[in-house]
C-alpha cells in the first residue's frame, strides 16, 4: 500500500472538494450524513435527560459522559465507515442510498475491523489524554470538577441565582496544555480519518490501517495544518454569523412568545450541524483519496476476511 505525500495546496483543495461532495447523488450522501448527525446528538440528549430527571452530581455526570463516550467508540466507526462507502459509491458513479450508511453493521461488511479500529483509536486517545494531563495539566482535573459542580448548583437555582458563585481561576498551565492538546488532536484526527477510510474503503486490517494513518498524517502534516487552519478560521466566522442571526431571531420572536424563538432557531442549528458534518466527511474522503486510494480504480473492496478484527 503506497502512502503518497501531497503539497500544502491540497489542504484548500480538500475543502473545495468537501463542499462539492455528493453532487452526483445528494439525496444519498446528504441523507446518510444527516442520519449520522442526528444519531450523534443522542449521547448529549441522554446526558441532559438523565441530568434533569435524576439530578446527577458532577461525578455522576462524568460517569455518564464516560459511558456514552464508550458507546460512541463502538458505534461511530460503523456509521462513519458507512458514510465513507456511500460517498465513495456516489463519487465513482455507482448506486447508493442514504440507508446504506447502516450497511457496515453487518459482519460480512467488515464490522469487526471497523469496531476494532475504533477501539484502538479510542484507547490511544484515552492514554494520550491521561499522559498530557499528568505531565502538563497539574490541577486541571480538580478545576474542571469544581467548575462542573458550580455549574450544577447554578442550574439547580434556575440558572440565575441572586448571588452567582465566583468561578475558580483556571490553572496556570492550562494554556500550553490546550495548545499541545490541539496539535495532538489534529494529528490523531488525521490518523483516524485516513485509517478508518483504509478499513472501510481499502479493506485493510486494523493494524495495517493504523500504520497507514500514522504514516499518512506524518507525510502530509503541512496540508493537514493548512486545512485545519482554514477550517478553524472559517468555522469561527460561521459561528459568529450564526450567533448574530440567532440573537436577532431570539429578540424578535420573544416579542411574540418565548417558545417561538426555540422553534425558529432549532432548524437553523440542525442545518448548521449538517453543513459541518458534510464538510468534515467530505474532507475525510478527499484526504484518503489523495493519500491512499489506488490511482487506477479509486477504491477497492475488502481484502481480508469480513467481520474479523485483524491485527
Amino acid at each position: 500500500m503506497t502512502i503518497r505525500k501531497v503539497g500544502a495546496g491540497h489542504g484548500w483543495t480538500w475543502l473545495v472538494q468537501a463542499v462539492n461532495v455528493g453532487r452526483g447523488n445528494p439525496r444519498a450522501v446528504y441523507g446518510a450524513i444527516a442520519i449520522v448527525a442526528l444519531l450523534a446528538l443522542l449521547p448529549s440528549v441522554l446526558q441532559l435527560v438523565l441530568q434533569v430527571a435524576l439530578g446527577l452530581d458532577a461525578q455522576a455526570q462524568l460517569a455518564v459522559i464516560g459511558a456514552t463516550s464508550l458507546l460512541s467508540i463502538l458505534v461511530y466507526p460503523l456509521l462513519i465507515g458507512g458514510v465513507m462507502r456511500v460517498i465513495d459509491a456516489v463519487e465513482r458513479g455507482g448506486p447508493a442510498r442514504a440507508a446504506d450508511v447502516f450497511s457496515t453493521f453487518s459482519a460480512d461488511a467488515g464490522a469487526g475491523r471497523l469496531v476494532g479500529f475504533g477501539m484502538l483509536m479510542g484507547a490511544l486517545y484515552i492514554v494520550t489524554f491521561y499522559a498530557l494531563v499528568s505531565l502538563f495539566g497539574e490541577g486541571v482535573p480538580e478545576w474542571y470538577l469544581e467548575v462542573m459542580t458550580l455549574s450544577q448548583e447554578m442550574s439547580a437555582q434556575g440558572g440565575s441565582p441572586a448571588t452567582p458563585p465566583e468561578m475558580p481561576m483556571p490553572p496556570a498551565g492550562i494554556g500550553p496544555l490546550m495548545a499541545l492538546g490541539l496539535l495532538v488532536g489534529i494529528y490523531f484526527a488525521t490518523v483516524y480519518a485516513i485509517g478508518l477510510a483504509q478499513v472501510a474503503l481499502g479493506g485493510r486490517p486494523v493494524m495495517a490501517a493504523f500504520r497507514d494513518g500514522l504514516a499518512g498524517a506524518l507525510k502530509n502534516a503541512l496540508p493537514v495544518l493548512v486545512v485545519a487552519a482554514i477550517a478553524m478560521a472559517g468555522g469561527f466566522a460561521l459561528m459568529l454569523v450564526f450567533g448574530i442571526v440567532v440573537l436577532m431571531i431570539t429578540v424578535v420572536a420573544s416579542l411574540v412568545h418565548p417558545a417561538l424563538a426555540g422553534l425558529l432557531v432549532l432548524p437553523l442549528y440542525m442545518a448548521l450541524l449538517l453543513v459541518l458534518y458534510i464538510v468534515m466527511f467530505g474532507v475525510m474522503y478527499a484526504m484518503w483519496r489523495d493519500i491512499c486510494a489506488p490511482q487506477d480504480t479509486g477504491a477497492v473492496g475488502p481484502a481480508s476476511p469480513p467481520g474479523q478484527i485483524e491485527l
